[in-house]
């Protein structure tokens, strides 16, 4: 069975301890969702996906759920991918609806950094102590344990601090000509708090390399890791509409994946390769490329692949220059891709994301 993407939103995305640092993510959801529901008239929802990384944990999801304009029926459910979560939700709802479970979904995540919770192990759990970060993989329980991926990464591939330099400009200048796009607005709910107007906080058009230069590493001074080539960490919400009903996207195909988490970066890539070969199709088929660009090495390891396909890549910018907020920047992926599509009149999308643990996933979508 088909199953559409009919519309989305997402939330202007703030930095931490910005905009959104009283809001917290479940109540920024059911904002959108209500507003999701009110332009499309929806009158069926037989499930929400959920995804959240750093939230108060329990089903966030339904409390959300909760909070929406929806009757008490609908279930709910919430997603941990870390950063690959809201596209996993969105693939869940595909394999419902694709099964026949559902009809139609909700699908996305949320994610507040602003507001991430303080923890602390067990009195018997020998890890002990005041945690924020919960650990990845058996071998390794450091709180930067995704920066450290990154740093790793770089150096398997041979760049220089320098190398990454005209990837990060290129995105908060591809970004900032986006704020004139009008697929991409049509994409985002405008927000008023305190009476002002929330934007997407991170943007810097006049980001150069003299600027770059000056950042200081992050894991210490033979690094390359900085804030530059690195997130920051944000807050934002996001989701889409899906169901078995004919609408202006079909999801293609999805298709998970797990790699090496000492090289967690690399896990666009690998799920991007994996989902091709699944396909039949080649980057040759593809229109727009939406990857998650939490690091600029990332964007490296896409220029390596596929060197004759940059100008597909992230044309509206990417996370370097809007933000990361881990839990829904997979649903944030599908919305720029959609916009993407809809600029250049194109009819493949892809999008692609890694997650802590060496995880990845990534989805194919056909403009119809």
């Amino acid at each position: 069975m088909s199953v559409y993407i009919h519309d989305g939103l997402r939330s202007p995305i703030g930095v931490l301890n910005g905009q959104y640092k009283h809001m917290r993510p479940e109540m920024l959801g059911a904002q959108l969702i209500n507003e999701l529901v009110r332009r499309h008239a929806i009158s069926q929802v037989d499930g929400i996906f959920c995804g959240n990384a750093v939230g108060t944990g329990g089903n966030i999801g339904r409390l959300m759920g909760l909070m929406c304009n929806l009757p008490n029926s609908v279930p709910a459910i919430t997603v941990d991918m870390q950063c690959a979560s809201a596209l996993m939700s969105i693939e869940m709802a595909y394999t419902h609806i694709a099964s026949g479970v559902m009809d139609a979904a909700i699908a996305g995540g949320i994610e507040s950094s602003s507001l991430q919770p303080d923890r602390i192990y067990a009195a018997r759990d020998d890890r002990e102590g005041l945690y924020k970060v919960a650990q990845f993989t058996p071998e390794d329980r450091s709180p930067l344990a995704m920066l450290e991926g990154a740093e790793r990464t770089i150096h398997k591939h041979n760049i220089t601090k320098e190398d990454l330099y005209p990837y990060i400009i290129n995105s908060h200048r591809r970004a900032f000509g986006a704020l004139d796009n009008p697929h991409l607005q049509s994409y985002i709910m405008p927000i008023t708090l305190d009476g002002k107007v929330c934007v997407d906080e991170c943007i810097r058009p006049k980001m150069n390399e003299k600027l770059l230069s000056r950042m200081k590493p992050l894991l210490g001074p033979n690094s390359i890791t900085n804030a530059g080539n690195a997130c920051l960490t944000h807050d934002g919400a996001a989701f889409v509409y899906v169901s078995n009903t004919k609408g202006p996207f079909r999801i293609h195909s999805v298709m998970p994946w797990a790699g090496n988490p000492q090289f967690s970066p690399e896990g666009a890539l690998e799920s991007t390769e994996a989902i091709l070969k699944l396909t039949g199709l080649t980057m040759d088929d593809i229109d727009v490329v939406e990857w998650n660009e939490a690091f600029a090495i990332i964007d490296v390891l896409f220029n390596k692949a596929y060197p004759n396909h940059m100008e597909k890549y992230n044309t509206l910018g990417g996370a370097l220059a809007y933000g990361h907020p881990y839990g829904c920047s997979g649903a944030i992926l599908v919305l720029h891709c959609m916009a993407a599509l809809e600029s250049c009149n194109g009819r493949y999308g892809l999008c692609a994301i890694a997650g802590a643990g060496g995880t990845g996933t990534a989805l194919i979508m056909e403009r119809m």
